[in-house]
């Protein structure tokens, strides 16, 4: 008996048997705890200076379009380049980012221009995280341990929407220029874990970039209809029903909670996430792994339904913590296909395709929801979203049947 709950145990955390993996966990751990830090420290300031939802929709947009215009040259450079090395310049980019707006708040702000700009900055230097950080995953663990790696790098993620949320609203409680200088300091650690790694093996191509090499994330998708269908119903359902850019008119006008109230807002999510990734990490999916997806995206869209029309904040939290909780199923369905059937020397222009879908479902939801919340206000623009998250897993199980029939999560290079 014992022995047997040794072994479960050791298949539970196999991913941290490996070092570099383990610095890699705390460093993207670090980074997208800043991340969250400044994303409610902007979306607050934003709201207090201009009192409108769509400014908060331009926080999201301003952030994506670097990782759409630059999506052929960011997935080349992770390919062709340390992957290491790029997600480590690219998490000390950030912290000059947030540098800037510490400077920004400190010297005061009339308007929101100056916010743009530098998160126009930041979000050059996510569109090369992203890839980078998503492919260099695949070099630190074997194979056999590669879908325990993601259920826990997931888990980092979350994490770090917990408490990076709750700290951002606390710290931004006390001042601005608090969440900025924390935001900096972390994203400057991150950066000098990830240089710490020792330098994986990696596939790499040698020969002179061309059209088609530029094309052949594009062009494996494509061709890949699992995986197609796996990203774009991540991008059509999280268009649709994203409403975090909405958060702080919830906390602010709607449940009335404030500063701290939009931290707790913004974590619950991820606490519903961080459950369901450390039950992944020891109970991964054997069977039915399509079938399972979709309906937990279909459930996505119900939650964001009840959290759209509640006005009690207890049943706020719990919609927003079983959001997270029914899209974590999703994603780890998503990224464990995507890196396990994908080739190596592809992978990074692959996930630079992935990454402009995962931003286009969550910077350009914010955008729609911004924007829809400006025109028929803001509980209509979340419900429609909800609903419509709902109908596209319906449409998606039809329209892609290997995706609905994929049972077993297992990589075919």
């Amino acid at each position: 008996m014992t022995s047997q709950a040794d072994t479960a145990a050791d298949q539970r955390y196999a991913a941290f048997r490996h070092g570099a993996f383990l610095r890699f966990w705390v460093a993207r751990f670090l980074a997208t705890f800043s991340t969250q830090i400044v994303s409610v420290a902007v979306g607050w300031q934003i709201y207090d200076l201009t009192r409108n939802p769509f400014d908060l929709g331009l926080v999201g947009i301003i952030q994506f379009a670097p990782a759409l215009l630059l999506v052929l040259v960011t997935g080349v450079v992770a390919d062709r380049f340390g992957r290491r090395l790029i997600m480590a310049l690219s998490a000390f980019l950030e912290a000059l980012c947030a540098l800037a707006l510490l400077v920004l708040s400190v010297r005061g702000l009339a308007g929101p221009i100056p916010i743009f700009a530098v998160l126009a900055a930041f979000g050059i230097a996510r569109a090369f995280f992203g890839p980078a950080s998503a492919s260099l995953v695949a070099n630190l663990v074997p194979a056999e341990d590669f879908a325990n790696a993601v259920a826990w790098n997931s888990s980092a993620w979350q994490m770090a929407t917990i408490v990076g949320p709750v700290a951002g609203g606390l710290l931004y409680g006390i001042s601005s220029e608090a969440a900025y200088g924390t935001a900096m300091t972390f994203m400057l650690v991150s950066s000098l874990l990830v240089i710490s790694i020792p330098k994986p093996a990696q596939r790499t191509e040698t020969d002179k970039p061309t059209l088609d090499t530029l094309f052949a994330g594009f062009r494996y998708i494509w061709g890949e209809k699992i995986v197609l269908g796996a990203i774009s119903l991540d991008l059509f359902a999280v268009l649709l029903s994203g409403a975090v850019a909405l958060l702080p008119v919830y906390a602010r006008d709607i449940l009335e909670l404030g500063p701290w109230g939009l931290g707790l807002l913004r974590a619950a999510p991820g606490i519903g996430a961080i459950f369901v990734a450390i039950w992944l990490a020891g109970h991964p999916l054997r069977d039915h792994a399509g079938l399972i997806m979709f309906f937990f995206v279909a459930m996505f869209g119900v939650f964001t339904a009840i959290f759209g029309v509640s006005t009690v904040p207890w049943l706020s939290i719990f919609a927003l913590a079983m959001i997270g909780a029914t899209d974590m199923i999703s994603v780890y369905v998503r990224e464990t296909l995507i890196q396990l059937w994908t080739p190596d020397e592809v992978r990074g222009r692959v996930n630079a395709v992935n990454g402009v879908f995962v931003g286009a479902s969550n910077e350009l939801g914010e955008f729609r929801a911004g924007t829809m919340a400006a025109l028929i206000g803001t509980v209509p623009a979340v419900v429609f979203g909800g609903v419509g998250a709902v109908a596209v897993a319906g449409l998606w199980a039809f329209l892609f049947p290997e995706l609905r029939k994929v049972r077993h999560l297992e990589g075919r290079h």
